[in-house]
Parts: C-alpha cells; structure tokens; sequence
C-alpha cells in the first residue's frame, strides 16, 4: 500500500495526473504564445532553470498541474489585473532575479 491506496490505484493516479498536467502545461503554453507571439518569446527567454522541487513534483500525483495552475492564478491575479502584459510574465518566469 502507498499513501492509503493500493498500488494500482497510485499508479492510476499518478497517471492520470500526468496527463492533466501535460493538458494543462500545453494549453497554458498555446495561450502564451497566441498572446505574445513565437518569436518574441524565443528571443526574450531567459536563462532560468526550474527549482529541482517543480521536477520532482513530477512523481507525485496532480502536484505538477498544481504548479501549473500556480503559474496561471500569478499571470491573472499579479500581472494581469495589474495592467501588466503577457510578455512581462514571461520575461518574469524564464530570468533569473539575482539581487
């Protein structure tokens, strides 16, 4: 058993909340780019690794789409409804803030 549930049943979750967070990663990314543009985001892409935590969240189920929803209520909730622009998020995500 793992986490209360039996091993099929982790594996059924963990499985489907990859293919959640791979949705939801995709139309996330779609929607940056029909908002900023292709190329403005290659050439505006920083240099920013993500936190090895984000990577491992890979592994436990639904924690991957989370970070993702994470990312989207900061475009809406900071950066939107403060009169900022998509691109200005993503410059904010992709650079690393060395202070």
């Amino acid at each position: 058993m793992i986490a209360g549930m039996n091993e099929q049943d982790f594996i059924a979750y963990l499985i489907f909340g990859l293919i959640l967070n791979f949705s939801f990663s995709i139309i996330f990314g779609v929607y940056l780019s029909k908002n900023i543009g292709m190329q403005d985001m290659i050439e505006s892409k920083g240099n920013k690794e993500q936190p090895i935590l984000v990577s491992l969240s890979l592994f436990i189920p639904f924690a991957k789409m989370l970070v993702t929803l994470y990312r989207v209520s900061i475009l809406q909730f900071y950066f939107l409804n403060r009169g900022y622009s998509h691109k200005e998020f993503w410059i904010y995500m992709t650079t690393k803030n060395d202070v």
